[in-house]
């Protein structure tokens, strides 16, 4: 029986309240109006900023809310008017959408579109309403696209077509942790080739940036994070060595400054932690340094600097989704992955269950236990 123009009831993950376990829901999700998507959402990965999310790590969120912004599924359904996907279209979902009008979208060294819900996380549709509801109260969404649940609507700029024949388990990841660590290296800091890079957190994110300094050339890649059990995978993916800070008799970035001699040419931070980011800018050479800084912060910290980190030549950058134009240039990710084999997204996915066990996703990811957990809403045509 099609379901086009009429409400489905299937399972979402829906969060009460901050440093709340996750509730397996049945909600109700209302067809898509003019200029809008409703997709049946195949896999999710579980993202640090869903965490930092659900631990009260953002300054406002609204309740009840379903998380998640990091899918990719099937179009279900089309409202009027809609033009870039039609039913069956494979899509990635999109967490920092583009109206490709506005002055933002339309600059060349921009990616956030002032339609982009992320810092204000009002977490409704374009038209201020929302899709979601359980017993006729309303659900917020997240990012613009809410993936924690087997079906989501979205407005139509919040998603992508892409090539069918792409493992949707595995590109959800281009959605956010995937482009957000590898853009940054690429389009962010465009690292040269033969140069120094040093990572500080190996997790989904920080693995992603590592691959992004192989594809770019760099010569020597240093790993950095508290879990030594992440360095075999961090090696197999283009670090050349990997640091413990804990077995280290000194701050960190002085250990990469002498094993740099002066610092690396690029630093990452991946974690987002204040004061590892404070590190990753000091093991970059004074001179002519390049740090990156990916991780996000609870919205209550501040970086404390030096001025003189910056006054020798040093400079410091922020991104977000690794500056990739996600509407323009995540059909391009996808190529790359399936046809051009530059990178290998099955290596990041070290983790796949089913949909009802995402807390302990959760928990695989707070321990340190997983690169990046997949969660399967639905096999969508695999057998």
């Amino acid at each position: 029986m099609s379901t086009v123009g009429k409400p489905i009831k299937c399972k979402a993950a829906v969060l009460y309240g901050f440093n709340q376990p996750l509730k397996i829901e049945e909600i109700e999700v209302a067809p898509p109006k003019a200029r809008e998507v409703r997709i049946k959402i195949c896999a999710s990965g579980i993202c640090h900023t869903d965490d930092h999310a659900l631990s009260a790590g953002m300054a406002s969120l609204n309740f009840p809310v379903i998380l998640g912004h990091e899918g990719a599924g099937i179009v279900e359904s089309c409202g009027q008017g809609v033009t870039k996907v039609k039913p069956g279209d494979h899509v990635i979902a999109l967490c920092s959408p583009m109206c490709m009008k506005c002055k933002c979208c339309l600059h060349e060294d921009s990616n956030f579109c002032v339609d982009n819900d992320v810092g204000k996380n009002k977490g409704l549709m374009l038209d201020k309403t929302t899709r979601f509801s359980i017993n006729g109260k309303q659900i917020y969404n997240f990012m613009s696209c809410s993936t924690f649940t087997e079906y989501t609507c979205v407005d139509e700029f919040a998603c992508v077509k892409i090539d069918p024949k792409a493992n949707l388990d595995e590109v959800c990841l281009i959605g956010c942790g995937f482009s957000t660590g590898y853009g940054t290296v690429l389009n962010t800091a465009k690292v040269k080739p033969g140069t120094t890079c040093v990572v500080f957190g190996l997790g989904g994110i920080g693995m992603s940036a590592v691959m992004g300094c192989k594809v770019a050339g760099a010569s020597r890649i240093i790993g950095v994070d508290i879990n030594p059990t992440k360095f075999s995978r961090a090696k197999e993916l283009g670090c050349t060595e990997c640091i413990n800070p804990n077995d280290c008799d000194k701050p960190i970035h002085e250990v990469i400054v002498e094993m740099t001699e002066g610092g690396a040419d690029y630093g990452f931070e991946c974690i987002g932690k204040v004061d590892v980011m404070a590190s990753m800018i000091q093991s970059t050479h004074h001179s002519f340094g390049s740090a990156n800084i990916i991780g996000v912060p609870k919205s209550t910290d501040r970086l404390v600097m030096d001025v003189m980190w910056v006054l020798t030549g040093r400079t410091i950058n922020g991104a977000f989704l690794g500056d990739f134009k996600a509407s323009l240039d995540f059909p391009g990710l996808v190529q790359d992955a399936i046809q051009a084999k530059k990178f290998d997204l099955s290596k990041l996915v070290t983790n796949k269950l089913p949909f009802e066990k995402i807390n302990e996703g959760f928990d695989l990811m707070r321990h340190g236990k997983c690169v990046r957990t997949v969660l399967i809403m639905d096999k969508c045509g695999k057998k």
